[in-house]
Order: structure tokens, then sequence, then C-alpha cells
């Protein structure tokens, strides 16, 4: 078991280091490339690579499938839909460190969630580990700076943003709550779930298309839509429901406190941002307050 949850750890570490290069090109091609144009190009390359290789499997368990009724199409409109097209949206008027930083309120929604949608209300141990990672992160934000921490100014992409670490928790929630729909393979779910919320985007982004235009098929934005649905979709999202089937949403969604790390190491590697000491005080309380949290176990009020 612990060989397990060592797998899925990795795997939601790799989810959110695929999202923190989301965020980071998000914001760099806003411009080019306007947000619901991304979000359905991104799920339309993605649902064709995949679906050639589930095809089958989703006809072989098409009975699992059609048991779960509404609940798929929910899913999908949040996991799918909404969240990633909220998040380009937000990238419009915010930067790629508030994107990430904004999102690292997910912990908090999940475990508060988890608590009343499922009943699973993690450790009093876990709740400190996400203190001190919430300590880390304030560290974060503020530079180390007590006066740059007061001066903090918050966007509309920012409100934007909050919206969608909602609709990502309400996923997160929704994927551990039905746990009947995750007995199907990984990549057969991800597969439905793409076909049923592609679809789903495509009035808003004809009106987005009429009133804004589209891009310009460059290289470079071809390849930015490529990495948005090879890494940011196919594997951070496999890696991603991976790790909430095994370690549980509230569990899960404290990964998402290495986001502003992961994109602060992005920055310095693509962008020549540099590292500097607030950094990594900041992210070692983050890592520290990530491990103490995760290595506790829920205390469910849910008989099983």
């Amino acid at each position: 078991m612990e060989g397990r949850q060592g797998w899925a750890f990795a795997g939601l570490l790799l989810a959110v280091l695929c999202w923190s290069g989301n965020a980071l090109v998000a914001r760099a091609f806003h411009d080019a490339i306007p947000p619901l144009t991304l979000s359905f190009w991104r799920w339309v390359l993605a649902t064709c690579l995949l679906l050639p290789f589930v095809a089958r499997s989703i006809w072989t368990h098409r009975a699992t499938l059609r048991a779960a009724g509404w609940r798929l199409p929910v899913i999908a409109a949040l996991g799918i839909s909404s969240y990633n097209s909220l998040l380009y949206s937000a990238a419009q008027s915010t930067e790629a460190i508030n994107l990430t930083l904004v999102n690292t309120c997910l912990p908090l929604f999940t475990f508060i969630g988890g608590g009343l949608l499922l009943g699973e209300w993690p450790a009093r141990r876990a709740w400190f580990g996400m203190a001190i990672a919430a300590c880390g992160l304030v560290y974060l934000i503020s530079r180390g700076s007590w006066d740059a921490f007061t001066h903090l100014a918050f966007k509309t992409g920012d409100l934007i943003m909050l919206a969608a670490v909602l609709v990502w928790a309400l996923y997160t929630l929704s994927l551990r709550r039905w746990g009947a729909l995750l007995q199907v393979p990984p990549l057969t779910l991800l597969g439905v779930l793409m076909a049923i919320g592609t679809p789903l985007i495509l009035p808003f982004y004809l009106f987005e298309l009429s009133h804004v235009g589209g891009f310009e098929p460059s290289p470079i934005n071809l390849a930015v839509i490529a990495y948005t649905a090879i890494f940011a979709s196919l594997v951070a999202y496999l890696s991603w429901n991976q790790g909430v089937k095994t370690v549980g949403a509230a569990k899960a969604a404290m990964a998402t406190y290495l986001m502003p790390v992961f994109t602060a190491i992005l920055g310095w590697l693509l962008l020549g941002e540099g590292l500097q000491l607030f950094h990594w005080i900041g992210g070692g309380l983050i890592f520290a307050g990530l491990l103490l949290a995760t290595q506790t176990r829920v205390r469910s009020v849910v008989s099983r």
C-alpha cells in the first residue's frame, strides 16, 4: 500500500508540474490565443489523440458508464469544460504566479468540502501540515517582506481564478464521491470525460470567435496547443485522477501548494527569472507542510 501511495503522490506532483507550465503558457500567449479558443482546441486535440486508444475499452465498459447517468456530464462540465476555460480567461488580466497562488486555495476548499460532502475530515495533524504549508505560501507571496505582503494587489483575473479553483475542488470531490466511475480504466474514464466535455465548450468558443477572432496557426501557437493537449491534459489529468482514487481528494489537493514553487522554478529555467532566498524558504515550508499533511489518515464519519 505504501508503494502504491508513493506512486500516487509522484503522479500528483507530475500533474501539478504540468499545470504550472500550463499557467505560464496561458499568460505568455494570452494576446496570441484567445482563452476559449485555447481551451477548445486543446481538448479537441487531446480527445483526438486519446479516443483511438480507448474506443474499444469504452464499448466494453458501456454498461458501467451508462449506469453513471447524469454524473458523467457533471464531472466533464466541471473538470474539462469549465476549469481551464476560466483559467485561460483569468490569464488575460493577471500574472502566471497569481494564477498559481490563487490555485493554492484548493486544499482549504477540498478539506472543507470533503468533510461536508463526503464525511471525510482530515486528522488534526493534517490541518497542522496545511497551516505550515500556508505559512510557506504567505512567505512566498510576500517575497519575505511584510511591506510587500500588505501592498499585494489582486485583479479581476484573480477573482475569475478563484471561481476556477472552486470548480476544480468540486471536480475532485465528485471523482471521490462517485468512486464507482473510477472502476473503469483511468484512460477510459478520461476519454469519456473529454468526449463529453469538449462539445460543451463549442458554443462559447463560437461566440468568442465571432466577437474576438481566432488565432494565427504559427508553429509556436500550435506548439502551445500541443503542450496543453498532451501534458496539461492527458498526462496531468490521468495522473491526478489516479492520485485522487488512491489517496483521496483532501490529500491530493495538498499537492497544489507546490504550484507557486514549480512556477518560480520554471520561470527561472525558461524565462531567466532568478531564484532568490525567499523562494527556497517558502518552498521548503510548503514541502514540509505537504509531507506532514499527507502522512496522516483521514477520519471518516461515514460508515463503510
